[in-house]
């Protein structure tokens, strides 16, 4: 089995936040970050299984600080464990005011991504190889993540069911 380490899945995004991007107040949506979330775990998740890639749950996303128009919104992510066809993907959200180089971190997000083959069905994915203490820390802590994912996943299921 192939093995890919952490650092050929980070990834790094950059971009300014225009009017477009916000509401009347100059606050940019939730929604503009979210999509931005997803993506980048959608090509740090693809540079680690060189496949097609779902997005299959994000785990809470916490606005931790407000995003405005003319802030530039760098999101950091990095798979941070795999399993057999999933994979955790963090994700890390940063504003910088460009008048003052004040950077807020503001919000983090972890999101379960599954590689696919030709056919869209679930494939293996290369082993992932840790290259730093921080790198085993972020795959300690993905394991308990996903030990409550699991969790939750069978409780949805067994109160769909009644």
């Amino acid at each position: 089995m192939d093995e890919r380490t952490v650092s050929e899945s980070k990834t790094m995004v950059a971009r300014v936040m225009m009017p477009q991007d916000a509401n009347v107040a100059g606050n940019v949506f939730g929604g503009t970050i979210l999509k931005m979330v997803d993506e980048i775990a959608y090509v740090a998740a693809t540079r680690h299984t060189r496949t097609n890639v779902v997005t299959a749950s994000v785990d809470r996303m916490s606005f931790l600080s407000p995003v405005h128009v003319g802030d530039l919104l760098t999101l950091k992510a990095n798979v941070n464990a795999v399993w057999h066809s999933s994979m955790e993907v963090g994700v890390r959200v940063e504003a910088m005011d460009p008048r003052t180089g004040e950077t807020r971190h503001t919000g983090s997000s972890y999101l379960t991504v599954v590689a696919l083959d030709s056919d869209g069905r679930p494939v293996s994915v290369p082993q992932l190889v840790l290259e730093t203490d921080e790198d085993v820390r972020r795959n300690k802590e993905s394991f308990a993540r996903r030990s409550r994912r699991l969790e939750e996943k069978a409780i949805e299921r067994f109160r769909s069911k009644e």
